[in-house]
């Protein structure tokens, strides 16, 4: 019997049309949806993924944040603590020089002038005070003294009240050189042209009339500023020279102008003063020879020159003169210089 081969049906498609496939594949899917399905996975996983990264993120942040700002908080918790009890007390910030750091040692050293300037305050408070309390004390021991003498009369009792005078005179003098002094401390309320050679003349016409030691070298030296307080300076310097000297000495005195500026120099014999102890002596009840509070002198005519030569921006340089005493130049700046910074 012979065999049947089976019969393979071959179906041809026309170009441009859809290829044939048997019915048990089923049908194709739509491209427009497989990319769709496609999108909607990819920005679900890209939301999650920036999700993780946020929060990640925002983790290091704050962590590298408050290790960045501890030192901050440290040094904001010492500043608090820090008063006028303890300015000594300094934040000492540590680890490699960075801002910080630099904010750190700033803060240091705002601190440490902070703490010269209330000491120098107190010391000067109490000098004050005793300088002032002394000769009150001295007064009315004075006056129990004569109230308590039973044979006192006229003549003793005027004797009490002339030295009642002349102590009461040397109080307005130290009051007088402690206003000169806050004023130079405060600056300047206003600026005049001024010529220091007629002010040193003025001056030495009034302390040291005709006195054969002082030797002159007066040149024009204009410049501007308050003329009471330049007046302050120059009547402290010269009588500085004046008291502080030796027998037989001398007293120079230069007006004139150096580079452009004019300058004011003061030289005097007197006796030896070590360079060390010359800045002393520019601070308030501070004297080389005696304590303060003698009958020649209160300690304040070198601070008031100081302080008088700080409000005008001049600056002050001594050293021990050759044959002892000071060397003492004040720089001032020019006139039309000095005028043109004054605010309108």
């Amino acid at each position: 019997m012979a065999t049947r081969k089976p019969q393979i049906i071959r179906k041809t498609t026309s170009p441009g049309s859809t290829p044939w496939l048997p019915d048990d594949f089923g049908p194709l899917p739509d491209p427009g949806a497989q990319r769709e399905a496609m999108l909607e996975q990819l920005l679900t996983q890209s939301g999650i993924a920036l999700a993780l990264m946020s929060a990640v993120s925002v983790a290091l942040g704050w962590l590298m944040a408050g290790r960045a700002l501890r030192p901050v908080r440290t040094m904001a918790d010492k500043a608090r603590r820090i008063s006028e009890r303890n300015l000594h007390e300094r934040l000492a910030v540590g680890g490699p020089d960075d801002e910080l750091k630099d904010l750190g040692d700033t803060i240091d050293g705002l601190l440490a002038r902070l703490d010269t300037a209330f000491t120098t305050q107190k010391r000067f408070v109490a000098n004050a005070s005793h300088e002032l309390r002394t000769p009150l004390t001295l007064q009315r021991a004075m006056i129990e003294v004569a109230l308590a003498n039973p044979a006192a009369n006229a003549g003793s009792l005027r004797a009490v009240c002339e030295r009642l005078l002349a102590t009461g005179e040397r109080q307005e003098h130290l009051i007088e050189a402690l206003l000169t002094l806050a004023r130079g401390q405060r600056g300047l309320q206003r600026r005049e042209p001024v010529d220091l050679a007629a002010l040193v003349v003025a001056v030495l016409h009034e302390q040291a009339p005709d006195d054969p030691r002082v030797e002159r070298s007066l040149g024009p030296a204009r410049t501007a500023g308050d003329p009471r307080l330049l007046e302050s300076l120059v009547t402290n310097l010269v009588s500085n020279a004046v008291r502080h000297n030796v027998p037989g000495g001398w007293i120079r005195v230069h007006t004139g102008v150096s580079d452009g500026r004019p300058v004011l120099r003061m030289t005097n014999s007197g006796p030896e003063i070590p360079h060390e102890r010359v800045d002393a002596l520019f601070q308030p009840f501070q004297r080389f020879e005696t304590r303060t509070g003698t009958p020649d002198g209160h300690g304040l005519g070198m601070s008031i020159v100081a302080a008088v030569a700080d409000a005008h921006g001049a600056p002050v340089t001594a050293h021990p003169g050759p044959e002892g005493g000071l060397d003492i130049t004040v720089t001032f700046g020019p006139a039309d210089a000095a005028i043109a910074r004054e605010p309108d």
